[in-house]
């Protein structure tokens, strides 16, 4: 007869989902409080939401996170996906150590070393810094966890596919764009939203990279935070974590759809 979770486990359970969720439930609480204070509760509020309408710094930094994000999510899943292909069907080709090291590098190096590296190599260029080096370096430093997403999927996959496509006259290009590339969708997929996450998360990175006219909104969070947070900084908060909770409550119901199709 098996037994129930014990007590402790329970109890462990419960400490660390509460260490993990607690903080956000009293974010997105505080979110609602109609006043200024936020230790101080004076009423169920959504007037820190239409306030979110007269800021035009904040609309500005979300209207120039969400572009950065899509367009460095994209060139990253573009180039990502590239470098897969050549790490997995390239075989043992002349500094494919190097290579793969280059690719990896970002997975592993500290991201204040990679934003004064990109703020050194823009300034020996002679480029501006604005939204195009800040999507440069968005997209520098998501590349590799694309490239190790969908690796995972192409060493896998059933290249019978590929080669029975290619004995009946197909070209390469077209094997891959009719037969690879349909079979590897969901880890494209996959590393296309996990860029655009990573993107729309940093901070450290865009702080080096940007400049006048792109402000992206963790830093515009982080700036006003310092002086103190307010019920719009949470209200703002909240939109995200609902965005995000919606993002993967689509992907789930996505996949579930997905898996009851009929063959």
């Amino acid at each position: 007869m098996r037994k129930g979770p014990s007590w402790f486990n329970l109890a462990s359970i419960g400490l660390g989902l509460a260490f993990l969720y607690l903080p956000i439930v009293l974010l997105v609480a505080w979110s609602f409080n109609a006043g200024r204070l936020v230790t101080v509760w004076s009423g169920f509020s959504t007037h820190w939401y239409a306030a979110l309408l007269d800021d035009d710094a904040l609309r500005d930094a979300a209207w120039v996170t969400l572009r950065v994000g899509v367009l460095s999510a994209s060139l990253a899943t573009v180039l990502g996906t590239l470098a897969a292909v050549g790490l997995v069907r390239g075989g043992r080709f002349r500094s494919r150590l190097l290579f793969a090291g280059l690719i990896y590098a970002p997975l592993v190096m500290p991201e204040v070393i990679m934003g004064l590296s990109l703020l050194l190599l823009f300034v020996a260029l002679g480029l501006p810094r604005g939204f195009w080096t800040l999507t440069a370096a968005h997209t520098t430093l998501t590349l590799c966890y694309v490239a190790v997403v969908v690796q995972a999927r192409l060493v896998d996959f059933d290249r019978s596919l590929e080669e029975a496509a290619q004995d009946l006259g197909c070209p390469p290009w077209r094997t891959f764009l009719s037969v690879t590339l349909p079979n590897i969708a969901p880890a494209v997929a996959a590393g296309w939203m996990l860029a655009f996450t990573l993107s729309l998360d940093d901070l450290v990175i865009a702080s080096f990279t940007s400049g006048p006219g792109a402000t992206t909104l963790p830093m515009r969070i982080y700036s006003q935070v310092r002086l103190g947070v307010s019920p719009e900084i949470n209200a703002v908060c909240t939109l995200l974590i609902g965005a995000v909770a919606l993002g993967v409550a689509a992907w789930g119901l996505a996949g579930r759809a997905r898996t009851r199709l009929p063959l």
